[in-house]
């Protein structure tokens, strides 16, 4: 179906590079360390694209024609709080106490750059927790040590099939690709 690009996926992430080979066309990984700080006064729900788009722009320069990059951020929002990565095994543990019992969004933020072309856009899932035990998240945190996850946790672990109650929206988003919604923007739009 998209015989005639080569994806690029900038990103050190295993999940989304599972995802994008899971659509079984051509595509390379490159990564880059980039800054995700953005302005104070964004709005929470523009966060993942504007850091999207940021995470891009190191690699503009390279593309060659039929090349799509494809740069995605994955943002946790508790209460308009944004829940980033922790920065320890206490911090993972208290972030995943807010999320017991109560509803958050994940809202990921993904642009697709060619060289005639941008697209830039958001997706979200709304993810509800069941009231989870203090052991599980000692257990799910211990185990799983999820600090290199907004929100602290990965739905496809663990905490995720004992935990998640509900979701509404994208699976994958929560993984941190909305798959679905690239291959639609793949397909419609002329990158």
């Amino acid at each position: 179906m998209l015989e005639n690009l080569h994806l690029i996926l900038a990103s050190g992430s295993p999940r989304r590079k599972a995802l994008i080979e899971s659509l079984g066309v051509p595509f390379s990984v490159v990564s880059q360390a980039v800054d995700e700080s953005y302005p104070p006064d964004l709005l929470v729900s523009d966060v993942a694209a504007y850091l999207a788009e940021k995470k891009a722009k190191p690699f503009l320069s390279s593309l060659k024609e039929n090349e799509v990059l494809i740069t995605s951020d994955t943002v946790v929002v508790f209460e308009n709080e944004i829940l980033g990565k922790p920065e320890n095994l206490s911090e993972a543990k208290t972030i995943i106490q807010k999320l017991s019992g109560n509803i958050h969004k994940v809202i990921t933020g993904v642009a697709l750059h060619s060289l005639k072309h941008k697209v830039v856009f958001s997706e979200e899932t709304q993810v509800k927790f069941k009231v989870l035990r203090e052991k599980d998240i000692h257990y799910y945190v211990e185990t799983f040590k999820p600090l290199d996850k907004a929100g602290a946790y990965g739905i496809q672990e663990w905490i995720g099939k004992i935990g998640v109650e509900k979701i509404e929206g994208c699976y994958y988003n929560v993984m941190g690709l909305p798959i679905s919604r690239i291959w639609s923007e793949l397909q419609i739009n002329t990158l």
